[in-house]
């Protein structure tokens, strides 16, 4: 088969048909329809087959993309289900909601000269495929003797508990909330991500023989300590994500119609708040909805805001559009939706009426300085340029940090924001104890969580003495420099002690 080139390949992307914005402005359906199967291939001719593909190595899970690739043109959809799955038990999941344009497409040659291969929507066909079709990811390592419990259910954990599965070990995920998932069902929207998608790549996680256990809170219930000693865990990984809203601490935050958008969202999304009073979640959306931030939260925070019946959404952001921290295809959605953008405005006070309810925001207008700690210009206010426009529901979307329930329950360290503590292979302070995600770095995207979630299963695996499988013999040894009394120090010959 002749080599491909720039040149032989489709020079245009695979049309992606979306829902009409003046429609889909009034309803909770995916706004992105996926390829039919002649695009799927189509766009899949559009891939060079690169000899050393950089897309694997832009991908945080190592997904082997140009061999999925291969077998989609070959039309053996289910190989390459199974090839892609070897890395990623969520293609559909990820498939939606991944940054694919910082990762895996922006490092396609392709895009150098055209628009780069649509590896992510290419991703979300396969998952498709393979719920339409019932394929399910099948485990053939024998059962070990090792027990691990998995505190969350996002996207780290999940990523962390499906690595150790496959590797035989007992896996049980312990979920704070009533459905699993994580952020992936409380914090994304069904027009973004349906929660039937998520419910069929969760249960490809229980056909793994995994074990979800939900209305569970780790650090209430029971202790990080107590898995490890009274319930016979022999390590725990933490994936608890960092949910916990940040204000600005500017007067009247505390004005009824103040709230973060991890509420917001949470209550429609998990708790069905658009579908009351069938379900006893009010949520009472003003006509004027203001959000502040302009990140991925933010944009699903002021569309859903618009769903649920406001009249006018207002996104204000201390910098230009050319920074906005969200995806490009979020931002051109909201637009087309009708939201409106106070670039360069910062609010510096929410004023209310005599029932302490919000009424009206009031803004700064910004100039962009030197560039700061982040690489982008920093914001300054311009003295005497405040105004004020009418709000009656202001909503944060300015980032989160860490729950602080785990830090105040277990010994296990914490670095000076809050997050849990570890070394380079995220193993905390506790041994056999590992976390990853969001609690370690703060706020990332959902692949960035698994790829740390695959990192953790790999170094528990090692803690547990459970060898990987392309590594049959140890390196020989020339002394005893690598041990402790002539025991190997890679080893798993300790046991854990509680002191009284």
């Amino acid at each position: 088969m002749a080599r491909k080139t720039i040149r032989t390949i489709p020079q245009d992307r695979a049309c992606m048909p979306v829902q009409d914005p003046a429609k889909r402005a009034g309803n909770f359906d995916e706004v992105t329809l996926g390829f039919d199967e002649d695009n799927a291939i189509l766009e899949c001719e559009r891939c060079l087959m690169c000899p050393q593909p950089a897309c694997v190595e832009g991908c945080p899970v190592s997904i082997d993309i140009p061999g999925f690739i291969a077998k989609m043109i070959e039309k053996d959809f289910r190989g390459a289900y199974d090839l892609m799955t070897d890395a990623n038990l969520l293609p559909a999941v990820c498939g939606r909601v991944c940054p694919q344009e910082d990762q895996c497409e922006g490092v396609c040659p392709v895009g150098s000269t055209l628009e780069p291969v649509a590896i992510g929507r290419l991703e979300r066909w396969l998952g498709d495929r393979a719920i339409a079709e019932g394929w399910q990811k099948q485990s053939h390592i024998e059962p070990r003797p090792f027990r691990v419990g998995i505190v969350g259910s996002g996207p780290a954990s999940v990523a962390c508990a499906a690595d150790l599965a496959k590797a035989g070990c007992a896996v049980t995920v312990y979920e704070a909330l009533h459905a699993p998932g994580g952020v992936l069902r409380y914090g994304i929207p069904e027009f973004r991500l349906p929660n039937s998608v998520v419910d069929a790549e969760i249960g490809n996680l229980q056909a793994l023989g995994i074990e979800i256990k939900c209305n569970t809170l780790v650090g209430r219930l029971f202790t990080i300590e107590m898995m490890l000693d009274e319930m016979g865990y022999d390590a725990v990984f933490i994936g608890t994500g960092a949910g916990t809203p940040r204000f600005m601490d500017i007067p009247g935050e505390n004005l009824n119609g103040v709230l973060s958008a991890n509420e917001l969202l949470t209550r429609c999304n998990l708790m069905h708040a658009g579908q009351f009073p069938d379900y006893d979640t009010p949520l009472e959306i003003g006509r004027r909805v203001a959000v502040i931030g302009s990140g991925n939260t933010a944009m699903d925070a002021m569309r859903v805001s618009l769903r649920l019946g406001a009249k006018e959404v207002h996104c204000v952001y201390r910098r230009t559009d050319a920074e906005c921290p969200a995806r490009l295809e979020e931002l051109h959605h909201a637009q087309e939706e009708g939201i409106e953008f106070h670039w360069l405005a910062a609010p510096v006070e929410l004023l209310g009426d005599k029932n302490n309810h919000v009424r009206t925001i009031r803004c700064v207008r910004m100039e962009l300085g030197e560039p700061d700690a982040s690489g982008r210009r920093r914001p300054v206010p311009i003295e005497g340029s405040e105004f004020d426009f009418e709000a009656d529901t202001v909503v944060y979307a300015i980032g989160t940090s860490p729950n602080p329930i785990l830090g105040q329950t277990s010994h296990v360290r914490l670095d000076q924001r809050g997050y849990i503590e570890t070394d380079e292979n995220l193993a905390t302070s506790l041994a056999g104890v590992y976390a990853g995600g969001d609690i370690v770095t703060g706020a990332a995207t959902v692949i960035l969580a698994m790829g740390a979630g695959r990192r953790a299963a790999q170094s528990i695996r090692r803690y547990l003495g459970i060898r990987e499988s392309e590594v049959v013999y140890a390196p020989e040894r020339s002394g005893f420099e690598d041990s402790l009394f002539g025991i190997d120090l890679t080893e798993r010959n300790f046991t854990h002690l509680r002191l009284t």
